[in-house]
């Protein structure tokens, strides 16, 4: 494979973004089909570099290290794809493809520069999950976070707005602890290159060790906030709802962004290798907080009122489960962490899509354009028997495309709840499984218990939103739904209707990205130059 391939899902989005501004807004069919060709060039690209990444007897090597002007990975701009970071942008390729046509159709028209926003937003993702040092994880986190800024806003309205403010708020705390973080980092280290720090960790000294400890945990708490973990995730829910329901649905996978980092760094810098001192460093943490951050998801997603924000707490559970798991850096459970991520922001994301879909056009501004009932909608009047009885009486008829949308509805419950025999339930057994045969950690209990619940508690709080959209109310106007809208619903959940048929493909290369993710040492020597010139 030409190695040059590995800066193509960054340039791409960089230069189709740079030919719609130049466009304008006038050029709607130039502006259109750029952003088709890119989405689809992006699938291509990310489908051969997951094909290299798993080619025979790649286990354990990286499939591409790209240094940027050839100069050595301390010094120069280096580029790294192995199994993970293809499969992340295989799956932004996906989302891209698939939320495309709901931004079409409806949400574009609202605002100004939604096209070139979302390429800089998917330039920043790919710059993420490719980059191979801290710095230019900064720089391509500032710039997906600059490009959210603008869509989280877009379409204007109070709500969006209010809530696209605290979100900007929150996140410039991030990007600021981010920065705090990476310079005590390098002050310690003397470099930002992820295969770099992996190396010289275990012979930090001593009296600079707790300054190192110090930055990792300012950086982490960062993208703690990133990953909506409790107490940091407050902002989450208010703001993935007011969004537009493409755009809510890309922040889904935006999320995964955190999950991503966290993952690669605890592995990487403070993994087995990294020595007595520094080895597992903040795993507990991460195991304790996912626990904490299930059972505050759980919990608003049982008192949610709002379908926006339900999805939105449903991206909180997701969260807090791969945070578990994340922290208890086991092969076996990171390897079904990776199938539940990939399955749950399929699915979370086609759930965001379903929901914009149930707002009537032209309320999405207001705060109960769709809400629910509380769970005693009557009064204490002693009346709800009879009204009940009322309720009984009616008969409803579900119009063919109600009846579609109540069948995603309902895909979407059963894949967020893990019940069988959806990919849900394969990726939740996946990571469940290895958490029994394991050596036990403290945690591991609540979490495997607290995953279980919290499926439980999904099924509880969709078939309520369920029944009350689709039968409580015969008289509910549902908007129309167009085709393009429609098609990209059914793309997310056919995708994770094949992956409940093909398993055993998928799930081999999940177990050789975490076989290689807790390999560092072959990271190391995969960037590092071999020729000694170490930092």
């Amino acid at each position: 494979m030409n190695p040059h391939l590995a800066i193509a899902p960054i340039v791409l989005p960089l230069l189709v973004a740079a030919l719609m501004l130049l466009a304008g807004e006038r050029r709607q069919r130039t502006v259109l089909a750029l952003s088709i060709a890119s989405c689809l060039a992006l699938v291509a690209l990310a489908t051969m570099l997951l094909l290299a990444a798993a080619r025979p007897g790649g286990d354990g090597a990286l499939a591409t290290v790209y240094r940027i002007g050839n100069w050595p990975a301390r010094f120069g701009i280096v580029l790294v794809v192995d199994r993970l970071s293809a499969l992340m942008l295989l799956l932004t390729a996906v989302m891209s493809l698939a939320v495309l046509p709901a931004a079409l159709a409806r949400w574009q028209h609202r605002g100004n520069y939604f096209q070139p926003l979302f390429q800089f937003l998917l330039m920043g993702l790919n710059g993420a999950f490719l980059t191979g040092d801290l710095f230019n994880l900064f720089v391509f986190f500032e710039v997906l976070l600059a490009a959210s800024y603008g869509l989280a806003l877009h379409g204007s309205g109070a709500r969006r707005v209010s809530a696209g403010l605290h979100y900007i708020a929150v996140n410039l705390t991030a990007s600021m602890l981010f920065l705090i973080g990476v310079s005590l980092i390098f002050g310690v280290t003397g470099t930002l290159n992820m295969a770099a720090l992996a190396e010289l960790i275990p012979t930090v000294p001593e009296n600079t060790r707790s300054l190192l400890h110090a930055g990792a945990a300012i950086l982490g708490i960062a993208f703690l906030i990133k990953t909506a973990m409790w107490p940091l995730g407050f902002w989450l829910p208010r703001t993935y709802a007011a969004s537009a329901p493409a755009v809510a649905a890309m922040f889904a996978l935006m999320t995964k962004v955190g999950i991503y980092v966290l993952l690669r760094l605890s592995l990487l810098l403070f993994g087995d290798d990294a020595g007595p001192a520094s080895s597992h460093f903040g795993s507990a943490w991460l195991l304790w907080g996912g626990v904490a951050t299930i059972v505050a998801g759980t919990i608003g997603m049982l008192g949610a009122r709002d379908l926006g924000k339900l999805a939105g707490y449903n991206v909180i559970i997701s969260s807090g489960t791969l945070l578990g798991a994340v922290g208890l850096q086991q092969p076996a459970v990171t390897a079904g962490a990776l199938a539940y991520l990939v399955v749950s922001t399929l699915g979370i994301g086609a759930l965001f899509l379903v929901a914009g879909l149930l707002t009537p056009e032209g309320e999405e501004e207001d705060d109960d354009a769709l809400a629910l009932e509380p769970y005693e909608p009557v009064g204490g009047d002693g009346r709800g028997d009879e009204l009940y009885a009322d309720e009984d009486e009616s008969r409803v008829v579900i119009p063919a495309p109600v009846a579609m949308l109540g069948a995603s509805f309902l895909l979407c419950a059963l894949l967020l709840a893990g019940l069988p025999p959806l990919s849900g339930f394969l990726a939740k057994f996946a990571m469940l499984a290895p958490m029994l045969e394991a050596p036990s950690r403290d945690g591991t209990m609540a979490l495997f218990v607290l995953v279980i619940a919290s499926g439980f508690c999904t099924v509880i709080a969709m078939c309520r939103a369920g029944i009350q959209i689709f039968w409580a109310e015969a008289d509910r106007h549902f908007p129309h739904a167009r085709v393009t809208e429609v098609s990209a619903i059914v793309l997310l959940l056919g995708l994770c209707l094949l992956l409940t048929v093909v398993v055993q493909a998928p799930l081999d290369y999940l177990h050789a990205a975490a076989r290689q993710l807790h390999d560092a040492g072959n990271y190391v020597h995969g960037v590092l130059p071999a020729d000694g010139a170490r930092p």
